[in-house]
């Protein structure tokens, strides 16, 4: 299973799709995405529908259609030890007896670069998925469990990392240098900011879903711009976009680099399945 295969080489609205997750920030953007082409959406998630929950497979169960499209997009991330990965199995393990009792015509899982082993060549859908970390190592388990159950089509969606105004967590890199920049305070850099790694914008993930969905797609697609910029970069471009500009610093590093300061990709094939997708690093 590696690049996309389109069951309909032209698209065609699903009946339904059932985003499992749809308030979090990607599957939200995506669920908006299709709202926007009239596309019918079940959004499914906490505080009211919980995978972690006794009765989850059944709930999920009886909520299905035979023709519905599914986007498992719920997760407990990211999966930092070990009560974490048994939480995320627990809730994969829900979906999977879901989809035993009542299969769909297409499954979409959102899943993540993290499943790749590191290289410094770029990374594409057929490298080695091989997971450095926890967080790889639960979307990797839970794409095996899903290829076990679903017999139709499967697309796996694996995006790297996702900026956008809408995302809730402040962590380090686009959307934390463009708060800080409109807030009028000075970027903190870890080291000089001197690593690279490849950014996507929300919007963009979220366009490549719904063509995954309208074409019925299977196989693997890495949602990724295709270039890698450093954290200095993604500052300067940050502080450029507020007046007045912010100072931009270096600081001490506590540890080392992850993936040793350089991570890219190669977009050719998902491109190739969709030909003008817009894949944006600097937005």
């Amino acid at each position: 299973m590696t690049f996309l295969t389109h069951t309909f080489a032209q698209p065609r609205s699903p009946a339904r799709v059932v985003v499992l997750g749809g308030s979090g920030f990607i599957a939200g953007a995506i669920r908006r995405r299709l709202e926007a082409d009239g596309i019918p959406v079940l959004s499914l998630g906490r505080p009211e529908f919980d995978l972690f929950a006794a009765d989850a497979a059944e709930r999920l169960a009886a909520a299905l259609r035979a023709d519905d499209v599914l986007v498992f997009a719920s997760a407990k991330a990211p999966c930092k030890d070990l009560a974490m990965l048994r939480e995320n199995l627990v809730m994969g393990e829900a979906v999977c007896t879901a989809l035993q009792k009542r299969p769909v015509a297409h499954l979409v899982y959102l899943s993540s670069d993290a499943v790749y082993k590191d290289s410094a060549q770029p990374l594409t859908e057929a490298s080695c998925a091989e997971p450095g970390a926890l967080h790889g190592v639960m979307h990797l388990a839970r794409e095996v469990a899903l290829r076990q159950v679903h017999t139709g089509p499967l697309a796996l969606l694996r995006p790297t990392l996702v900026y956008g105004y809408e995302d809730p967590h402040n962590g380090y890199g686009p959307n934390r240098f463009r708060r800080l920049a409109g807030a009028g305070k000075e970027i903190v850099l870890f080291g000089e900011g001197e690593e690279r790694r490849d950014h996507v914008d929300v919007e963009d993930v979220a366009e490549l879903a719904r063509l995954i969905i309208v074409h019925r797609s299977a196989g693997i697609a890495n949602a990724v711009s295709g270039e890698v910029v450093s954290f200095r970069e993604l500052a300067e471009h940050a502080a450029a976009a507020f007046e007045p500009r912010v100072a931009i610093k270096g600081s001490p590093r506590s540890g080392p680099m992850p993936h040793d300061g350089y991570r890219p990709f190669d977009n050719s094939a998902v491109l190739a399945a969709f030909p003008g997708l817009p894949l944006q690093v600097l937005a």
